[in-house]
């Protein structure tokens, strides 16, 4: 079902018929966006995680359109606090007493940044840019490290593929120093997991990493680990 938050973002929302209304699940999506990948995503977990679950338009009121290219040149414009606002939002409309949070690419890096929020009991980032990019530095926004260096990285788990570019040895390290908990797949490369139409999926190792995630932010919790 799709709504809108108080700001006015698009969010896509799975709430009736999700078993348990302790625990809900907030979704940072990838540069693409809402579109139907998320659509089929929050109502598969939803119902395979027995929680109601809501995911967050990165770039509201913008027609990007398909293009990657677009969607780069827009990331400087986005604004850190607007973005965690949004995704806090979400948390609240779902209504439980908990909420935990995952993000893939993009959305994984403001999972990093999101765990400066108090919000989010859990946190699972898949493949999120570490430092933020060269080419998307913009007067919103601040390095993932430091935001979560301020927070709760403790809460965090990171799912790591080692031929991803824009996770490198050297940043996926730091993560380690900072407390975060870091899986990581060696023949994996960048958006390995999500979207079984890209050319890098993974079937095994996203299984894998799902699971992992599942554990981290949704089993854990309800065993009172």
């Amino acid at each position: 079902m799709r709504s809108t938050l108080a700001s006015g973002t698009p969010v896509e929302l799975s709430i009736d018929g999700a078993h348990d209304r302790d625990l809900g699940l907030v979704i940072a999506p990838d540069i693409f966006g809402l579109r139907p990948l998320y659509e089929d995503l929050v109502a598969r977990l939803a119902q395979d995680w027995q929680m109601p679950v809501a995911a967050v338009e990165p770039f509201p009121g913008r027609d990007l359109g398909p293009e990657v290219e677009g969607r780069f040149a827009a990331v400087p414009e986005l604004d850190d606090d607007r973005v965690i606002s949004d995704l806090e939002a979400a948390a609240d409309r779902l209504e439980t007493d908990t909420a935990v949070l995952i993000g893939f690419c993009m959305g994984g890096m403001y999972c990093f940044k999101a765990a400066s929020s108090d919000r989010f009991a859990r946190i699972g980032s898949f493949y999120g840019m570490i430092r933020l990019p060269e080419t998307w530095r913009g007067p919103g926004h601040r390095e993932p490290l430091d935001l979560l260096a301020s927070g709760h990285p403790d809460r965090v788990l990171a799912i790591i593929g080692d031929r991803d570019p824009y996770t490198p040895a050297g940043d996926v390290a730091a993560l380690g120093e900072h407390g975060v908990h870091v899986v990581r797949y060696p023949e994996a490369e960048h958006g390995f997991a999500h979207d079984p139409s890209r050319p890098a999926h993974r079937a095994d190792d996203a299984a894998d990493a799902f699971a992992r995630v599942r554990a981290w932010v949704a089993d854990d919790l309800r065993h009172g680990d």
